[in-house]
């Protein structure tokens, strides 16, 4: 392998690990609480939690961002996989060479070494 192709692949690996701890970020994100106890307070000698309800739009909000945090976790997993396989691959020799263009090879998903 040549130089550039050594330091490209190990760019590579430090993109997967920060991929990897942005999955860990979108994780958290999706296991925040939206709606949270705000005080404790005692009724008939019971300790019972009081919650800030949020309104309709802001509870909609709230979950739709963790849906797009939920989906964006499971999009960068499956780059970071189809990365690490790419890699795999080329240490293993097993890249397809190909004569098509630029257009060519997106089209068909053909990785060209």
């Amino acid at each position: 392998m040549t130089e550039d192709k050594i330091k490209s692949n190990a760019l590579k690996l430090k993109i997967i690990e920060a991929g990897y701890r942005a999955v860990e970020e979108l994780i958290s994100v999706a296991e925040e609480t939206i709606i949270k106890p705000t005080k404790k307070i005692i009724k008939e000698n019971k300790e019972e939690e009081e919650y800030d309800w949020l309104a309709a739009d802001r509870l909609k909000n709230a979950a739709a961002a963790k849906k797009v945090a939920i989906f964006d976790a499971f999009e960068i997993l499956s780059r970071i996989e189809k990365e690490k396989e790419d890699l795999n691959s080329i240490e293993r020799g097993e890249i397809k060479e190909t004569t098509g263009g630029f257009a060519e090879r997106k089209a068909t998903g053909v990785k060209q070494s």
